[in-house]
């Protein structure tokens, strides 16, 4: 959901077979893609609760400073050094507002207006504006008509979502809006990193870790400018943002770049299906979130749409 494939494509997948299969003392992966699908779930839920007793930038500002903690800390342990270069530095700031401050903000917004569980099947529709964009912006990635066909109907699945048939009734507009946009925002800065920091050649630890620092810079600077100071601090909101900046930023990104150095970034991607699916049941069960119909049913269909456009052609 944050930065899935942030600190992959930063510096193009580690290779799966420069890695041990099973490293001693470390946990299955398949028990880590679970701890990582969870946590990523529950993400929205945090997000939620963090903006019953706080405001959306201060959400996100906490979010991104745990997040960045967690990674220095990394760093330090593996003895990693922050990148250099201006130019490389320069290519992390976009980075850092199109997969970082821009979508977390957003997401922050939206969840004042809609349930937490519609914002995690909105985060679901990434691969399909991925898909759509990437027949635009990179010339080698090519369509094929199962990629195509699973476009539109991950785009079938989204309007049966959002009740199309009912003239969206009930629903908050801008709200949803957010919600798509901050999904948007994510192939964006996917493609924006393809293309400038493919070759770095620093690692995905140290790129991550800068990338999230200036994410965190950038919402230092935007925060006072909008919110004011809290006169009270909600403990439980408190909480749930620590939780949301050391699990769901921090650890995640750790969790998740060590299942592509393992299982490559294809497996890895796969826990962009069981994200929508938690979020719902943590929304429904622990919210007391209502659920028509047409939400996880048109949820089954994003994401078969989504798994189709992720299908490429057999060489």
């Amino acid at each position: 959901m944050t930065t899935v494939t942030a600190s992959r494509d930063a510096a193009g997948p580690a290779s799966a077979s420069s890695v041990p299969p099973r490293s001693r003392g470390r946990l299955d992966w398949r028990l880590r893609f679970a701890a990582l699908s969870l946590i990523w779930g529950f993400s929205f839920l945090l997000i939620k609760v963090g903006t019953d007793g706080y405001a959306p930038f201060q959400v996100t500002l906490g979010r991104l400073l745990f997040g960045t903690a967690v990674l220095a800390a990394a760093m330090a342990v593996k003895r990693e050094r922050l990148p250099r270069g201006a130019r490389t530095w320069g290519h992390l700031t976009v980075a850092a507002f199109l997969l970082n401050a821009l979508p977390f903000s957003l997401f922050a917004y939206s969840e004042l207006t809609i349930p937490s569980t519609l914002a995690g099947i909105c985060n679901a529709t990434s691969p399909l504006w991925g898909m759509a964009l990437s027949m635009v912006a990179l010339s080698e990635d090519r369509p094929t008509r199962v990629r195509v066909a699973g476009l539109g109907i991950g785009f079938i699945g989204v309007l049966t979502v959002l009740g199309a048939w009912q003239g969206f009734h009930g629903l908050d507009a801008t709200g949803t809006a957010m919600a798509l946009l901050a999904s948007l925002s994510y192939p964006i800065g996917w493609i924006y990193v393809r293309r400038t920091l493919a070759g770095a050649g620093e690692s995905h630890l140290s790129l991550t870790g800068a990338q999230l620092l200036l994410a965190t810079v950038q919402l230092a600077v935007v925060t006072p400018l909008f919110t004011s100071v809290p006169t009270s601090f909600s403990l439980v909101p408190l909480l749930a943002i620590v939780a949301l900046g050391a699990l769901g930023t921090g650890l995640a990104v750790l969790l998740q770049y060590g299942l592509v150095a393992e299982v490559g970034p294809t497996t890895a991607q796969m826990v962009t299906y069981f994200i929508p699916v938690i979020a719902t049941a943590a929304g429904v069960a622990v919210l007391g979130e209502s659920l028509a119909w047409s939400t996880p049913v048109g949820a089954v269909i994003v994401l078969a749409g989504a798994a189709l456009t992720q299908v490429r052609r057999s060489a």
